[in-house]
């Protein structure tokens, strides 16, 4: 088992080629981001990945209307389960031109019904079976998989979904680190597609930075779930396994008052803990 230790393009620099040398010199094997709009830049992607040995897992957004506002990611109210649905059309239909390892999707609204939930996660895991490309739903805040709870219940209802997990989401939604649902925890290793490596705590998706001692608790909370989806993804015999060292901006790193500085540099943060997890998994396999 090799695991593809991904940075995201969110926080990155905005220029493909800065973004990419950034990304090899520090020394990750892979990008995760949404696939570009159109078919030249798609084939640039591809041909500047291929050419630095870089997989790519392709992040896609549903329900948004690019929106210029605070809260753009934000899914638009009145969109329906078969608006989410085209979206994620949209990112299948274009995969081809790109050639990810998979999808990992940030899908479906926190105030919709369990049974719109499961008419969309049904359609979901249904479009790829048809289409033979790998679709990860990931666990996060005003989505659909935003609680355990819910979580909990959809997995049972559909076996067959993949998930990214992104425990950080839970922590904060539930205003504790989420050890008191750990078998709601284990549940979802074991449909454990992809992994989000954010540490988050009680108050924050985010912690300014996990190598502080007073954030340790909150670390290795995460990386003892963390570790139950590397011992599941080992049993289902998978090969390659993936996670991505998130951390961002947008008020996921916490700025100083009147000056608005960073209280963290992201990029180191989002090194170390890369680093990190490479060193654990290679103890993990040991």
């Amino acid at each position: 088992m090799q695991l593809k230790m991904c940075r995201s393009w969110w926080g990155a620099p905005t220029a493909l080629d800065e973004m990419v040398e950034q990304t090899v010199t520090a020394g990750f094997t892979g990008i995760e981001m949404p696939i570009p709009a159109s078919a030249t830049e798609r084939h640039h992607l591809r041909e500047v990945l291929a050419r630095n040995d870089l997989v790519l897992l392709a992040e896609v957004t549903t329900g948004l209307t690019r929106k210029p506002t605070y809260d753009w990611w934000v899914p638009e109210p009145h969109f329906s389960v078969d608006d989410h649905l085209r979206d994620l059309q949209t990112a299948v239909d274009h995969a081809s031109d790109v050639e990810p390892l998979f999808l990992t999707t940030m899908c479906g609204y926190d105030a919709w019904s369990y049974q719109q939930n499961l008419d969309f996660f049904g359609r979901g895991i249904d479009l790829s079976r048809s289409s033979g490309i790998t679709i990860s739903f990931e666990t996060h805040r005003c989505r659909s998989l935003f609680n355990p709870w819910i979580t909990r219940d959809i997995v049972k209802a559909l076996p067959d979904i993949k998930l990214t997990c992104d425990f950080s989401h839970w922590c904060v939604v539930a205003e504790r680190l989420v050890d008191t649902e750990i078998e709601i925890i284990k549940l979802c290793a074991q449909h454990a597609h992809h992994v989000h490596c954010r540490v988050g705590y009680a108050q924050h998706a985010q912690v300014p930075d996990p190598a502080a001692p007073e954030y340790r608790p909150a670390l290795e909370a995460h990386e003892r779930w963390w570790d139950l989806i590397w011992t599941s993804q080992r049993a289902r015999g998978m090969e390659t396994v993936t996670m991505t060292s998130e951390f961002g901006p947008d008020g996921y790193m916490q700025l100083l008052p009147y000056t608005q500085q960073p209280v963290a540099n992201l990029w180191g943060v989002t090194c170390w803990q890369a680093m990190r997890q490479k060193d654990r998994f290679a103890r993990f396999i040991g």
